[in-house]
């Protein structure tokens, strides 16, 4: 008996057309935002952006909404969080993509980068392991061949790199993708690289993980200080598997197939040490020494939107809104909350620490950068025609459409 419910295998979303003209937006351009703006389409590119012209027609009329570029959003653990909302509470890979992709084009992000956790440290009910982190893969791959249009899904590699089981199964699944053409220098990859040992990096002051596992795992403060304890001794013996993981990293560097993260940075000696390695990007780096060597150094500072919604870093790290006043900031990414991204760079832009373009900037041309992406995230001629229309309601911005090329 045929299953009714099921949709052929050639089955589309509904998606924007491939030409038309996009009227009386408000376009937030790299230096200025266009009143009455018009936008040209044509195959899914943007071929023309200038000021709407008297007797001419056009087909979408944006009703003096504003228009940015497409979302790049380069770090989302969101999807992790979508497939088990509770511990132990497991909600199927396709499930958790189509309804996690619904808050995704609710905040105008049209290309994410899923946060895929190659580690063995983290315990079963807290999402991540390196079964899981493989089954991400798959399931952003199966998502992407058969029929996934309204965002383009892509995976964050993040390496724990004193995780042995971590560093084998993410070399395994590298030499698959790359025989398989997936992975390559016209289509690299993204690795972040990370070591969550209590007392240094994002947990320089060890109370606040201990913090975490009060909240998150019901521990008692006493149970939490003798696990946290524990963990560090188990981490120091893994010191060769970290050597091994940045020397691997490096190499993979070297190809041009890949571009290296470093999460978490705190010093300016470990942004040399990320350089040295072919490294790219410092993500959510700890301290204004670190953040401002690797600008120094011309590397991209990815920081998160959640910091600049709260006015500070949950774990007691600098401030994003101070990094980006200094102008030290060149992206921010969601972490784990996509609307993070428009509410930080509308925040930044009406607290004057930039003006709107510039802010904007942080959330599409500034991260695509950073991953590599030249052909998205900003409103020019010859750029992918990803657009977002927005109102402010509250002073909160709203994603009214989203148009995707595809």
């Amino acid at each position: 008996m045929t299953n009714t419910l099921e949709q052929p295998r050639a089955w589309s979303l509904p998606q924007a057309p491939r030409d038309y003209v996009l009227g009386h937006v408000r376009a937030v351009l790299a230096d200025r935002i266009l009143d009455d703006a018009r936008i040209v389409v044509r195959d899914g590119r943007i071929v023309e952006v200038g000021p709407s012209r008297r007797g001419t027609v056009v087909d979408v009329d944006g009703g003096g909404l504003l228009c940015v570029p497409g979302l790049v959003d380069v770090h989302s653990d969101g999807l992790e969080r979508e497939r088990m909302p509770r511990p132990g509470a497991e909600l199927s890979w396709p499930f958790s993509m189509m309804s996690f992709e619904g808050k995704l084009r609710a905040a105008g992000v049209t290309t994410v980068f899923h946060g895929a956790s190659f580690s063995d440290q983290q315990a079963a009910k807290d999402r991540r392991s390196v079964d899981a982190a493989l089954q991400m893969c798959a399931a952003i791959a199966d998502w992407g061949e058969n029929g996934g249009r309204l965002v383009d899904h892509r995976v964050l590699y993040r390496l724990d790199v004193r995780s042995a089981a971590g560093l084998a199964a993410l070399q395994g699944h590298f030499e698959q993708q790359v025989a398989a053409g997936r992975i390559g220098r016209d289509v690299q990859a993204v690795i972040s690289h990370e070591d969550h040992t209590p007392g240094i990096g994002q947990y320089a002051d060890r109370t606040f993980y201990e913090k975490y596992m009060v909240g998150m795992r019901g521990m008692t403060e006493d149970q939490a200080r003798a696990a946290v304890d524990e963990l560090i001794r188990d981490r120091e013996d893994n010191l060769g598997v970290r050597e091994e993981s940045m020397n691997w990293l490096a190499g993979q560097a070297d190809t041009g197939q890949v571009r290296i993260f470093g999460h978490d940075p705190e010093s300016a000696v470990e942004i040399a040490d990320l350089a040295r390695r072919g490294g790219n990007v410092a993500e959510f780096p700890t301290t204004e020494e670190a953040a401002r060597e690797a600008r120094t150094r011309g590397m991209s500072v990815v920081m998160g939107g959640p910091n600049i919604l709260r006015g500070g870093s949950h774990s007691g790290n600098v401030s994003a809104a101070e990094l980006a006043g200094l102008g030290l900031v060149t992206a921010l990414a969601s972490d784990y909350l996509p609307s993070s991204l428009l509410g930080a760079a509308f925040t930044l832009a009406d607290n004057a620490t930039m003006p709107l373009p510039e802010a904007v900037a942080l959330i599409t041309s500034g991260p695509a950068a950073a991953v590599g992406l030249s052909d998205r995230g900003a409103l020019a001629e010859g750029q992918r025609a990803d657009l977002v229309l927005i109102s402010l309601e509250h002073r909160c911005p709203v994603v009214r459409s989203v148009l995707r090329a595809h």
